[in-house]
């Protein structure tokens, strides 16, 4: 007789692999028990996301973050329903996953429901944390987390993380109505919005790009520098996307930040090549 398909491990294993995102390469070294967490936990990470990036409508999409907070609720209460909250409940216990981790997620796609500017960098970390921080701080734990200064690290690198995808995305973005880009260090460079809207490069933009670039890689060294020693084995996964988001940082600043009408990205080859070096060598 034929095994009965697990249904909602398949789906966030289709939603995962779908994605194309890097995470999924640094998924691939895991453990199975390791993999099908993240797994699960990252297709959460895609539903909610993709509810703000594909639906049209924005009190439509309110609904369904509505309907996304309540079937998270529900799921700790023993009732889930949705194939990813199913295929991530049985993982929350052993790795410590709680309710409002997911909730903070949840809060921070809502952010992109009600700003599409943010007037300083302030406003900006906000957004980045619950989007990205506490994805870091959740997926710490689940690739095994033993000391308590590697929730720091997480939150950092979860920052440099956030604000790569930002630079990367600058034109698709501004395509949308968004610019994370804060309104101060716009007005601070001379560089207005309607030039990012419409894709106008200018030296004033070059300048804008760089200093916000040098604070990733800021980022990126101080997330590098807090990981303790212990967890560093542990937490090679997240050393991955480190690896993997800095080289696409410094393709951003090779192309000269020309963001405003690509999509600058690595190829999927690349990608697995720096996951294997930090797995195989533990190297960048």
């Amino acid at each position: 007789m034929p095994v009965p398909m697990n249904i909602p491990q398949t789906y966030v294993q289709q939603k995962a692999a779908a994605s194309g995102s890097s995470f999924y390469y640094a998924f691939l070294f895991l453990p199975a028990a390791q993999r099908a967490a993240i797994t699960a936990f990252y297709a959460f990470c895609r539903e909610v996301d993709d509810v703000v990036d594909e639906t049209q409508d924005a009190q439509v999409a309110e609904r369904k973050l509505a309907w996304w907070s309540q079937e998270v609720s529900q799921a700790f209460a023993g009732r889930p329903t949705h194939p990813v909250m199913q295929a991530l409940m049985p993982h929350t216990s052993h790795y410590g996953i709680q309710e409002a981790q997911l909730q903070a997620i949840i809060e921070g796609c809502q952010m992109d429901l009600e700003y599409t500017r943010y007037q300083d960098y302030a406003g900006l970390q906000r957004y980045c944390h619950l989007v990205a921080g506490v994805v870091g701080e959740v997926a710490a734990r689940i690739f095994g987390q033993t000391q308590e200064a590697t929730t720091q690290y997480a939150h950092t690198l979860g920052q440099a993380l956030q604000l790569t995808n930002i630079l990367r995305d600058v034109g698709e973005d501004a395509q949308r109505g968004r610019i994370y880009l804060p309104i101060e260090e716009l007005q601070r460079f001379e560089v207005k919005a309607s030039d990012i809207m419409h894709g106008r490069y200018s030296e004033r933009f070059t300048a804008l790009m760089q200093f916000q670039a040098q604070r990733a890689h800021q980022l990126y060294d101080q997330a590098l520098a807090l990981l303790p020693a212990a967890d560093r084995r542990a937490q090679k996964p997240g050393l991955m996307m480190a690896s993997i988001y800095r080289t696409l940082l410094r393709e951003i600043e090779a192309s000269n930040f020309q963001v405003l009408h690509q999509r600058i990205a690595l190829t999927p080859l690349r990608k697995l090549w720096l996951a294997w070096k930090m797995q195989a060598l533990g190297r960048m």
